[in-house]
C-alpha cells in the first residue's frame, strides 16, 4: 500500500541504471573469481559498465529533475550543514539525494568510467586481451592492468560504504533509501512540505542516449588494431 503524500522521485532510468549498475559490477568480480574461461563475459560485463556509468553521466544533465547533478550536487557548506542537522530538521528533508549520497554518486561513477575505460586495455596476464590492447604496447598494457586491478579494491570498499551507509539510514535514522529506487517513490513523511513529482520518465530519450553511446563504443572497439601475441 503506498503511503498518502508519496511522491515519484527517482525516474525509470536512473533506477534501471542503478541496479543495472549493481549487476555488471557484480559480473565483472565473479567472473575474474570463478574457475575456468571466463574473460569473455568479464569484458561483456566491462562493456555493460562503461555504457550504463556514461549514459548516466550524460542522464546528470539531461534527465528529469532529481536525476540531476544540478539539483542534487552541492558545496562544502551544504554539507557540513547536513552533517550538523541531518534529518533532524525539517528543512534537511531532502527529496533526492542527499549532500553526502552526492558525493558517493559522483565518485562511484568517476571510478567505474575510469575503470571500465583501463579494462580496454588490459589483459588477463595469460593469453587475453581487452579490445584495445592493440593501441598499446606489452608494458603499458601490464601497467593498466594493474591500476585495473587496485582501481577495483577501491571501488570495492566504496560500495562497502555505499552499503552500510543505506543500511545506517534504515536502521538507525528510519528512512529507507532502498525502495525507492525500485519503486521510485518517496513516502510523504521523508519529504518537506511542496513536494511534487517528477512527472514523465522520458524513458525513450535514456534509451536513445544509451543506444547512441552503444553505437560509439562498438565503433571504437570494430575499429581498434588487431591485438598481437605478446611473449612473456
Amino acid at each position: 500500500m503506498t503511503e498518502q503524500g508519496a511522491r515519484r522521485v527517482w525516474d525509470l532510468p536512473v533506477r534501471l541504471m542503478h541496479w543495472g549498475l549493481v549487476l555488471a559490477v557484480l559480473g565483472s568480480w565473479l567472473t575474474r573469481k570463478l574457475e575456468g574461461d571466463w574473460f569473455a563475459w568479464h569484458v561483456r560485463c566491462g562493456y555493460a559498465v562503461l555504457l550504463i556509468a556514461a549514459t548516466r553521466i550524460v542522464w546528470g544533465f539531461v534527465g528529469t529533475r532529481h536525476a540531476r547533478f544540478g539539483d542534487f550536487v552541492r558545496g562544502p557548506r551544504a554539507i557540513l550543514r547536513y552533517l550538523r542537522e541531518g534529518m533532524d530538521a525539517a528543512g534537511q528533508r531532502i527529496v533526492g539525494h542527499n549532500p553526502l549520497g552526492a558525493l558517493m554518486v559522483l565518485a562511484m561513477l568517476a571510478m567505474l568510467l575510469v575503470q571500465a575505460t583501463l579494462g580496454l586495455f588490459a589483459n588477463d596476464q595469460v593469453f587475453s586481451t581487452g579490445p584495445l590492447y592493440g593501441y598499446v604496447s606489452a608494458a603499458t598494457s601490464d601497467r593498466l592492468t594493474s591500476l585495473h586491478k587496485q582501481l577495483f579494491d577501491v571501488i570495492a570498499v566504496a560500495v562497502a560504504v555505499h552499503v552500510a551507509a543505506a543500511l545506517f539510514y534504515l536502521w538507525v535514522k528510519r528512512e529507507n533509501l532502498i525502495l525507492p529506487m525500485l519503486t521510485g517513490r518517496k513516502p510523504g513523511s521523508l519529504l518537506p512540505p511542496g513536494a511534487a513529482d517528477i512527472g514523465p520518465s522520458r524513458t525513450l530519450l535514456a534509451a536513445a542516449i544509451a543506444a547512441a553511446l552503444g553505437a560509439l563504443l562498438w565503433w571504437v572497439v570494430r575499429t581498434a588494431p588487431e591485438a598481437s601475441l605478446f611473449a612473456f
